[in-house]
């Protein structure tokens, strides 16, 4: 589907099946395995195999995870800001990370007018500190504890990946997706739409749409700020 990412919810939830099953082989194990499953769903058990309840609640949790991370970025941003060589760009970029602290949420004018910022020193993919690419790796649900070389490769793959997707749901449409696939869509974005209507959820992936596809491969990291740049003040997000 377009909406998702097969692959990395296929690796994941393989290594909660081989979990599951190295630790069932010693005899009478299995009575163990049925407890911790029991116990940490959220962990061992695919998604498939949560409630409604727990569904939702699981995903806030995960939500709150990638959320402490979102003021991490924010001030890698405002840092980076300082060498950026052209002035009103530089004006505009401490502008944008003002608004975003105080609460505003940005438009996508406000986004795309920074692409130039993104292509190249000092937040291009090629430029990015380890410690800017360890927020972000939270922000995206992904392990930060990899060396950076690894990191840097993981989070454009992750990035192109994402970019490839929207240019194929821009072609097909919004209106053409379900209310549960425009969620699905915007949380795999990063925003908690599991609290949000259905029609603000349409709105807030319009506005992704248009921000992704306006850009160049070599302007992506845009794409993966705008992780949080996008849902960290979006309507019932800020609870």
């Amino acid at each position: 589907m377009p909406y998702t990412q097969p692959s990395r919810k296929f690796r994941r939830d393989i290594t909660k099946c081989l979990f599951v099953g190295l630790i069932s082989i010693p005899p009478f194990a299995n009575y163990l395995v049925f407890l911790l499953m029991y116990l940490f769903p959220r962990q061992l058990l695919v998604k498939h195999f949560w409630t409604p309840k727990q569904q939702i609640d699981f995903l806030d949790v995960y939500h709150g995870l990638r959320r402490q991370s979102h003021s991490e970025v924010l001030t890698h941003l405002r840092r980076a800001s300082t060498f950026v060589s052209h002035e009103k760009l530089r004006r505009h970029l401490t502008d944008l990370c003002t608004k975003v602290q105080s609460g505003t949420h940005p438009t996508a004018q406000d986004v795309l007018a920074l692409r130039d910022c993104f292509s190249t020193y000092p937040l291009g993919f090629s430029q990015l500190q380890a410690s800017q690419m360890r927020a972000l790796s939270q922000a995206m649900l992904l392990t930060p504890y990899l060396p950076p070389p690894l990191l840097r490769r993981r989070l454009k793959s992750h990035t192109i990946v994402i970019h490839q997707l929207d240019r194929a749901l821009a072609k097909l449409g919004i209106g053409q997706l379900t209310a549960q696939e425009v969620k699905s869509a915007c949380y795999l974005r990063g925003l908690n739409s599991t609290h949000i209507a259905d029609d603000r959820c349409r709105a807030w992936l319009g506005e992704w749409l248009h921000i992704s596809c306006s850009l160049k491969e070599p302007e992506l990291s845009l794409l993966l700020h705008s992780v949080v740049l996008l849902s960290t003040n979006y309507l019932e997000t800020r609870r």
